[in-house]
């Protein structure tokens, strides 16, 4: 109910108003592949509870949609869709959140949301995603790293770790003294010097 009553409540339009919370999608390519990942879902028997429309008739604006009665073999919760929707199904323990969420072959991101400091913690840890949002959801930051797991990217942006593909390494040795008189079984002392430009 808190979800759904959410998702009425977002407010979608211009994203150069401040008083939008969503913008339209990018293009008419996307949205309509977001429009299928929604017919899927019905077709697949998952209830909608919210949304699922598109608004207007410019712009390529959705509905925030709500689904419940998921299951792991539908389309809309197997694939990552890239809009406005949301799936919602039940579970029984913490290790049957983590095996059904680690059993996609994407992992670009994951929220976990819960007043337990224990579960917050395991499930944070487990979770196979490349960003896990605790009690909150896309709070991002330039200097943090960005990008997935699995099938969901290759590399991260932002922060120090965006900066390494950019980088070189240069391994350079140095010998730091003369060697030694003939005969005398000296190791030489070497100076190893590790350089990233």
């Amino acid at each position: 109910a808190k979800s759904v009553k959410l998702a009425e409540e977002r407010r979608v339009g211009n994203p150069f108003c401040p008083e939008s919370q969503s913008g339209s999608q990018a293009s008419a390519k996307q949205f309509e592949k977001i429009m299928g990942y929604i017919q899927s879902a019905k077709d697949e028997g998952a209830t909608l509870v919210s949304g699922g429309n598109r608004i207007g008739t410019e712009g390529y604006y959705i509905e925030p949609t709500v689904f419940r009665d998921v299951t792991d073999d539908m389309k809309v919760w197997k694939e990552e869709v890239f809009g406005p929707v949301m799936t919602l199904a039940r579970f029984s323990s913490i290790d049957e959140v983590l095996t059904r969420a680690n059993a996609s072959p994407y992992g670009l991101a994951a929220g976990i949301f819960t007043k337990d400091i224990k579960v917050g913690t395991e499930l944070q840890r487990r979770l196979r995603a490349g960003m896990v949002f605790w009690n909150c959801y896309h709070a991002a930051d330039v200097a943090a790293p960005f990008g997935g797991f699995k099938q969901s990217g290759f590399g991260r942006e932002g922060g120090e770790y965006g900066l390494l593909p950019y980088l070189e390494v240069k391994m350079s040795t140095q010998r730091v003294r003369n060697p030694p008189p003939p005969g005398v079984p000296t190791r030489l002392p070497i100076e190893l010097r590790y350089y990233i430009r």
